[in-house]
């Protein structure tokens, strides 16, 4: 009577072949930096408006126009003032004139007599007569010279609140701090518009919209500064390159999740801030001996897999290489072309005889 046949079992060959290391990470969209638009005056209306969400826009370039009437208002109400206080000095500068000229006439009189009351030709209260009267023009050029101080210093006053109407009147036009991209619109037309009521426009500065990523701590040691991502986003059929920009230094105690920032291309189509996207990080890349992650069995700290040589079935300890999902690396202990079992553990052990089935790797159930 012929022996049974040992039990069938699947195995694959292991194969020199390329794998690579990927980590996914999962996040939404975000503005890189967001800058705020407001209103730097008060009680003014929202007469025009030149931008809208989605629009590009250049530094400097106009957002919204509020009314000038009040400002036009006071800047002329202030001009005229100026003229005023311009003439005013005109007027001190004369004075001044006229008082310099009395008073050297008077000290020069004064000068005169001196030498004649010496002499006995004029008496002592003609003398302090023109004393008096060299003190009072003194005294009338010294306050020509402070109405003189008081019209410049008006006039300075003015020229200030000149300028301030006129900054004024610039705010009326409100332009974009930056070059970027409108994420929103909150200016509507015939509004009041006031310094504390919030912002008017919010922008993306520089249009740069980033990837705010989610990873398992156990993966961010694998994740460095510049690594290439492949980005997919909800509504794109091909993925978006980027880089990770930034890795957290911390990780969130109750979801054990760190924070990664993808730089994403400037101007790229189809990137809107909100959209939900994964990302495909590649880790590292191998060629070496590879087989079927089912086809590794770990015991403790060491990992094995189940070679057929000639019907019989040998348990060997291996090192491991790079993993994926669906492939293991191995570094030492099988050879190219070597048969494994295709399920490590598939109810035989060491020593067992079996009747190899050969499949392909990608017929591995997993």
């Amino acid at each position: 009577m012929a022996a049974p046949r040992p039990p069938s079992i699947s195995v694959v060959d292991a194969k020199t072949g390329e794998i690579v290391e990927r980590v996914d990470v999962t996040g939404t969209l975000t503005p890189r930096q967001t800058v705020s638009v407001g209103a730097d005056v008060d009680g003014l209306r929202v007469v025009s408006l030149a931008a809208d969400e989605g629009d590009r826009v250049e530094k400097g370039q106009v957002l919204a126009t509020l009314e000038t009437d009040f400002v036009d208002t006071n800047i002329a109400l202030n001009a005229a003032q100026i003229e005023r206080a311009k003439a005013s000095i005109a007027q001190a500068q004369a004075q001044i004139a006229d008082a310099e000229a009395a008073a050297k006439q008077a000290q020069a009189a004064l000068d005169r007599s001196r030498p004649l009351v010496q002499k006995g030709i004029i008496g002592q209260n003609e003398m302090d007569q023109r004393v008096a009267a060299a003190d009072s023009a003194a005294a009338r050029l010294n306050s020509a010279r402070q109405g003189l101080a008081v019209s410049r210093a008006d006039l300075a006053a003015q020229e200030a609140q000149r300028d301030q109407w006129l900054l004024k009147k610039a705010k009326t036009v409100i332009r974009a701090p930056t070059a970027g991209l409108i994420l929103s619109r909150t200016a509507t037309l015939g509004a009041i518009v006031s310094s504390a009521s919030g912002s008017l426009f919010e922008i993306a500065r520089d249009g740069l919209i980033e990837l705010d990523a989610k990873v398992s701590e156990t993966m961010l040691g694998r994740l460095s500064e510049g690594q290439t991502v492949a980005v997919y986003v909800a509504g794109r059929t091909k993925p978006v390159e980027g880089d990770v920009r930034l890795i957290a230094p911390q990780v969130d105690q109750t979801t054990r999740l760190g924070t990664v920032k993808i730089a994403l291309p400037k101007n790229a189509e189809g990137l809107r801030a909100g959209n939900f996207a994964r990302g495909v990080v590649e880790v590292a890349r191998s060629t070496g001996v590879l087989v079927p992650r089912s086809a590794v069995v770990f015991e403790g700290d060491d990992a094995a897999v189940q070679v057929v040589k000639d019907g019989v079935v040998e348990r060997r300890v291996v090192d491991l290489g790079l993993t994926t999902a669906d492939q293991v690396e191995i570094v030492k202990g099988v050879a190219q072309g070597e048969s494994v079992v295709a399920v490590a553990g598939a109810f035989v052990r060491n020593g067992d005889t079996v009747t190899p089935v050969q499949i392909a790797a990608s017929k591995v159930s997993r």
